[in-house]
């Protein structure tokens, strides 16, 4: 039985990166297969895919290796190796992993599987020196043209999102879909974005899409802090058009937009609320140092309670270039050390209404020591 190790590995190992994925494919009947190695696992649905240990197992397709390479997704991954080093290529492989260009395998292999659209886009962004070429792009737009991008299953749209929120330029994942016309239906919210101005131009110059890829872009390297970015200004693309280039509201429209995005992707529910936190509060977080001490302890606690207070003021950092984290981090611990008095405890919302006034006393008396701002008097009921 004649083995090969195929597809993004041997692609890595040609462009001198280590391979994070090894996919075996071999020539051979499944039965035989099976029976050389017993403790294989089948885990494919539609297809013939199995597991020993963590690497993925699939019989050759076409009647042989040759068939096989030219039934792959793009010319860059239609690569095999077998265990004495010969390789196998598709006719174009080489040529364009020179040219650094990602181009379909087949004429008609985009229409033949239509998640290979999104793999596109996420080879974009986990490979920023590569390009697609003319056809890939007029391929994804005969896809999305046909209607088959709402067919995909959720479960594949979730998992190529968030290997693209993972790789290096992240915003190139969705630079991609969006010229080859395949951010709807299931990123409507960000489609939303193109053509409407980012802001005044005192404070913005470009479309609210242009700025939401530059904060991806800054935030590359953590995919949640990615995810954030890309909630962020989701409401600006539902403003009145009376109104722009002003988006007032935004953060509340943007919360309902994040939660159906991340909703309709099947995020986990820590992706879905910090989304639409990050939406919902990143305009707040910005003008920190002006916040009123109530003000501040809300924000605090909510995003401490949620998790993601870091990941907020990352995304703070690289929406407006100011740097609150040290200051904000400082004060959290200062409203976490406030404990109410055993005489205050056990009184229900009156105890909590006492433990927020106290929290926002010591934050006020914080800002009067030499190094803060002046104190403040904090109101003792909700805000």
């Amino acid at each position: 039985m004649k083995t090969y190790l195929v597809g993004g590995a041997v692609r890595d190992i040609l462009i001198g990166r280590t391979p994070r994925e090894h996919d075996i494919a071999f020539e051979a009947s499944v039965a035989h297969f099976l029976q050389a190695n017993p403790s294989a696992r089948k885990v494919g649905k539609r297809i013939d895919v199995y597991l020993i240990g963590n690497v993925e197992h699939r019989p050759v397709q076409g009647g042989d290796i040759r068939a096989d390479l030219l039934q792959r997704d793009f010319t860059i991954n239609a690569l095999a190796l077998e265990a004495d080093g010969t390789l196998h290529a598709h006719p174009d492989a080489l040529a364009d992993l020179r040219a650094s260009i990602i181009r379909p395998a087949s004429p008609g292999a985009l229409m033949a599987d239509p998640v290979r659209v999104l793999r596109a886009a996420r080879f974009a962004a986990q490979l920023p020196e590569m390009s697609l070429a003319q056809e890939t792009l007029e391929a994804m737009r005969a896809v999305a043209a046909a209607g088959y991008l709402a067919e995909m299953p959720c479960e594949q749209v979730c998992r190529e999102t968030l290997k693209a929120l993972g790789s290096p330029a992240p915003e190139r994942f969705f630079i991609s879909l969006a010229k080859g016309g395949c951010l709807q239906p299931w990123f409507a919210e960000v489609a939303d974005l193109t053509g409407v101005p980012a802001g005044p131009p005192a404070y913005h110059t470009g479309s609210a899409f242009d700025h939401t890829i530059d904060i991806m872009r800054r935030l590359a390297g953590d995919a949640f802090d990615v995810w954030l970015g890309l909630c962020h200004d989701l409401g600006k693309g539902t403003t009145p058009a009376d109104i722009l280039p002003r988006h007032l509201g935004h953060e509340h429209r943007g919360e309902e937009a994040a939660t159906a995005l991340g909703q309709r992707l099947g995020m986990s529910n820590r992706f879905i609320r910090g989304g639409a936190l990050a939406a919902r509060m990143h305009m707040k977080a910005g003008r920190y140092d002006t916040l009123r001490p109530h003000t501040r302890v809300d924000l605090l606690l909510v995003l401490h309670h949620a998790g993601i207070i870091r990941n907020v003021w990352n995304l703070v950092t690289a929406d407006s270039g100011i740097d609150h984290t040290a200051t904000a981090m400082a004060e959290l611990e200062t409203i976490l050390a406030v404990k109410l008095p055993p005489s205050l405890r056990g009184k229900g919302p009156e105890s909590g209404r006492m433990l927020r006034e106290m929290q926002c006393m010591a934050l006020a008396a914080r800002r009067t020591e030499p190094d803060g701002a002046s104190g403040e008097r904090c109101p003792g009921g909700p805000a």
